[in-house]
């Protein structure tokens, strides 16, 4: 499967999707035909029927037919595949017969991801449409969060990862294409993001943040505004790699951080005697032993390790930021057949089946979660 491929499912405006086409092109799209949903919030039936008729949605939806052929393809390929991860994380209450599928929308960008990037689908626009699917459910849930988290804060956070405008499209889609008894209700709660991101500034691109320094500590929760820089105390200059094995984090050190200081969980394995996968623990503690020596000096250095997923790279970045460290992030990235062919050629005892099993931890980091955030895609 390709790019191309993908693209010749996205209709032209005032044109119907062609749902056959599609399941042929992307056989996972059949198992959704076989997945229930609650009928509380789905009465419609099952996966399949919901995403049918969110497409339908998506081709009345006056942005999708204003909108050019790359962001009608992120548009289509996000209401399309939104839902794709359901069959792998349904649930059934025994005792109460509820359905759920916790953790859908983030499992889904995932596997969105990994196949989008081996049909080669342009960086951009694979990203647009993984970001969309994370986080879909968020306008018409961001006025109720069981976190506590303020729309305001939320608007602002997801404006400087996607548009707001494909993302809002998508939700409502998503709402329209279901019968649900309280759907004018949420409908009128994605009005209500809408226009809460118009007034906030930051409908048509990133909310307007004092400085880099005020921006990450606003998203990272501290009680300040964006508006008014925050002092930031001395600390370390830490340039944070984060890539798949083999997408060249070692090459890049070389050419760029010559010279600097270098913490690195495969280093620590070296030095430890310990083969990859083996007591990562030890090697992680090791590495991070290493870590809070040159931040109380305040030294600048690279951490070099995969940092795939965002759990990962929190463990680390929240490490950093404990110590004032002005933090770069630098993502790289090759394509498939490039990566399998250079972890096979290099020395390691990682398997190109094991780099295969990583990938559904593989999450992008996003811009709010450094001081800069670098990405360098080969292509």
């Amino acid at each position: 499967m390709t790019y191309d491929d993908l693209r010749s499912l996205v209709p032209a405006p005032g044109k119907d999707t062609d749902w056959a086409q599609c399941r042929d092109l992307l056989p996972a799209l059949l198992r959704l035909e076989e997945t229930p949903q609650d009928p509380y919030y789905h009465a419609e039936g099952n996966v399949g029927i919901h995403t049918r008729m969110v497409l339908d949605a998506l081709m009345q939806d006056d942005h999708y037919q204003r909108a050019d052929t790359d962001r009608r393809f992120v548009l289509f390929m996000a209401c399309l595949l939104h839902d794709i991860a359901k069959p792998d994380t349904t649930v059934i209450d025994e005792a109460s017969g509820r359905i759920g599928q916790p953790g859908h929308s983030r499992r889904g960008a995932v596997d969105v991801r990994v196949l989008m990037w081996k049909a080669r689908v342009p960086f951009v626009l694979r990203e647009a449409v993984c970001r969309i699917i994370a986080v879909h459910q968020v306008p018409f849930h961001a006025f109720a969060s069981r976190k506590g988290v303020r729309p305001e804060w939320l608007v602002h956070k997801l404006s400087w990862e996607l548009s707001l405008p494909d993302l809002c499209c998508v939700a409502r889609c998503d709402m329209l294409g279901r019968h649900y008894e309280k759907r004018a209700d949420s409908m009128a709660d994605i009005a209500l993001f809408e226009q809460l991101a118009q007034e906030e500034g930051c409908w048509e691109g990133p909310r307007k943040m004092a400085d880099a320094h005020t921006r990450l500590a606003y998203f990272r929760g501290a009680d300040t505004s964006p508006d008014y820089p925050l002092f930031q105390n001395a600390g370390s200059q830490v340039t944070v790699m984060c890539g798949l094995p083999a997408s060249g984090k070692n090459h890049w050190v070389a050419q760029h951080r010559k010279g600097w200081p270098v913490v690195s969980f495969d280093d620590a394995r070296a030095e430890l005697g310990l083969k990859h996968g083996e007591n990562d623990g030890l090697a992680a503690h090791h590495a991070v032993d290493q870590a809070k020596a040159l931040l109380r000096r305040q030294e600048r250095f690279v951490w070099n390790a995969t940092h795939l997923s965002q759990q990962m790279r929190t463990k680390t970045l929240d490490l950093l930021w404990a110590y004032h460290a002005h933090i770069e992030l630098v993502y790289l990235e090759v394509p498939h057949a490039e990566l399998m062919r250079r972890n096979r050629e290099r020395d390691t005892t990682l398997s190109n089946a094991g780099i295969e099993r990583m990938l559904h931890r593989w999450e992008l980091p996003a811009p709010v979660e450094a001081h800069e955030t670098v990405y360098e895609v080969s292509t």
